[in-house]
């Protein structure tokens, strides 16, 4: 887990003064739609929340889905998935594929309105008949059943795609709606780990609609540039938990006062007796 080290460094915090593009991901993106408030104290005031354990099995997963999509790009072959579900398209060979795959660098586009240089890392990018690229995201899970895109956290999943795509056409490439997630389910049905892990891959297709992605990027900076903090979103779990932590205190420090009021009151109507000392 990584260590939590707040401030953030000045680079990180938008300066509404400051006429330099500023330079902001997807997951930036993705924190103001869910939560302005968290989304302003990290990327304005500089205190980010506290970092999450990182997914090194997922990880795994993405690493080894990329080498073997990799083999069928050097090849210029279709992967064995894509035929097993008939859909029309197949690695695409880019130069800056490696680039764009970067988590910290990705592919970039400056969207003029805000001057925000908007940027992520894809997981993969296919190509299909028509000449149109298709972005593709990996997934891993381990769960009972089938896995979907109906969940609370799949939204984020589509979001996550949508944008891609809206930052390669920014970026001048013409790229299909339908876009895919390789889903890895692990399973745990098996007699034994026998030091392996194995995996359901399902292609589930999400057609994206990246029509909210410039409103958004609008609205972000619009909370960046103003000196009030954005009050907490009522679905955000980590500011509901910090309320939590306050409305807890306030109860303490109440209980407190209480405590001692009542310690007061006890002592003035119970009065201590004068003892002589010699009869101690």
């Amino acid at each position: 887990m990584a260590e939590y080290k707040p401030p953030r460094s000045a680079s990180w915090r938008f300066d509404p003064k400051s006429k330099a593009p500023y330079r902001m991901s997807r997951s930036g993106l993705e924190l103001f739609v869910k939560c302005p408030n968290c989304f302003y104290i990290d990327k304005r005031l500089g205190v980010g929340p506290p970092p999450i354990p990182s997914f090194t099995l997922n990880s795994a997963v993405d690493h080894l889905l990329k080498k073997e999509f990799d083999i069928h790009r050097a090849k210029e072959t279709t992967h064995p998935l894509l035929e097993k579900y008939g859909v029309d398209a197949k690695p695409v060979k880019h130069e800056k594929l490696e680039v764009w795959r970067n988590t910290f660098k990705g592919i970039s586009t400056l969207h003029k309105k805000t001057n925000i240089e908007f940027y992520g890392g894809i997981d993969d990018l296919w190509i299909n008949s028509k000449g149109e690229y298709v972005v593709v995201d990996y997934k891993a899970t381990s769960k009972e059943g089938k896995v979907s895109l109906d969940g609370f956290w799949q939204q984020a999943y589509k979001r996550q795609l949508e944008i891609y795509q809206w930052i390669l056409r920014q970026s001048g490439f013409k790229v299909s709606d339908l876009g895919y997630f390789v889903y890895c389910n692990g399973k745990k049905d098996l007699e034994a780990f026998d030091g392996k892990l194995e995996f359901d891959i399902d292609l589930i297709e999400h057609k994206g609609d990246s029509s909210w992605v410039e409103p958004a990027l609008i609205g972000a900076k619009e909370c960046l540039m103003q000196d009030k903090i954005p009050a907490p979103s009522e679905d955000c779990e980590l500011c509901r938990f910090k309320q939590a932590i306050k409305n807890t205190e306030s109860q303490g420090e109440n209980n407190n006062i209480k405590d001692k009021k009542t310690a007061q009151e006890s002592s003035s109507s119970n009065p201590k007796k004068y003892v002589p000392a010699q009869l101690l």
